[in-house]
């Protein structure tokens, strides 16, 4: 989204970061949580769980900003967001 201006508090405001951490037996495979975030965290793995399904990674180079929203799309609970403490 562009802004006709820069907002006055942009240097102040911290950015949120997190971490996303996956559940890799629970997951089946149904990549909501690639298909919705936001900031393109997520992609698919090459490898299989026990199950035979490919489970989502975090892409190291992108920044998880900790929104939790693949954690309330998810239907096998099977990824979580936490607040990274390096931040």
């Amino acid at each position: 989204m562009k802004y006709w201006r820069k907002p006055l508090d942009l240097e102040t405001t911290p950015l949120a970061r997190g971490r996303v951490l996956v559940v890799k037996d629970r997951c089946k495979g149904c990549e909501f949580c690639v298909n919705y975030c936001a900031r393109g965290v997520l992609g698919m793995s090459k490898h299989f769980n026990r199950k035979g399904y490919h489970y989502p990674e975090a892409d190291p180079a992108r920044i998880c900003v900790n929104c939790r929203f693949c954690e309330a799309i998810c239907p096998e609970f099977a990824i979580f967001s936490v607040e990274d403490p390096q931040t």
